[in-house]
């Protein structure tokens, strides 16, 4: 896991992670309103990455959430560490990764990967 604010992130480059992490382009992500105390990806999760028993993974690529507001945790490999507004974390491959939203200030996210090909719309073109 790497921790940065969003100071820290480089300007003109290809996009806002160009360096810390690989691929060309942003290719995934998505905004969440977390309520409060919710973790992500919790047991019973059926997306691609769980195990459905609380385990989630990106076997080959990175995940970064950027904290927009509130407060949260992130858990990666049993290890936990706090975040606020402004904080951008990168899991890296293979890291078993949760984020848990503080159950007083809920967080608001952005969760982002990154690849070599643009990303498509629902359709399948390039956007």
């Amino acid at each position: 896991m790497k921790q940065f604010s969003l100071h820290d992130l480089p300007l003109g480059k290809r996009h806002i992670l160009a360096g810390l992490v690989p691929g060309e382009y942003l290719t995934d992500g998505g905004l969440n309103f977390k309520s409060g105390g919710q973790r992500s990806h919790d047991v019973g999760c059926t997306c691609a990455s769980c195990d459905g028993k609380g385990r989630h993974v990106h076997e080959h690529e990175h995940e970064i959430f950027v904290i927009l507001q509130g407060k949260a945790r992130i858990e990666v490999d049993g290890a936990s560490h706090d975040l606020r507004a402004g904080d951008v974390v990168i899991c890296e491959p293979g890291a078993d990764h949760h984020l848990v939203s503080d159950p007083d200030d809920p967080c608001v996210n952005i969760y982002l990967h990154t690849g070599n090909q643009p990303h498509t719309d629902q359709e399948g073109r390039s956007a």
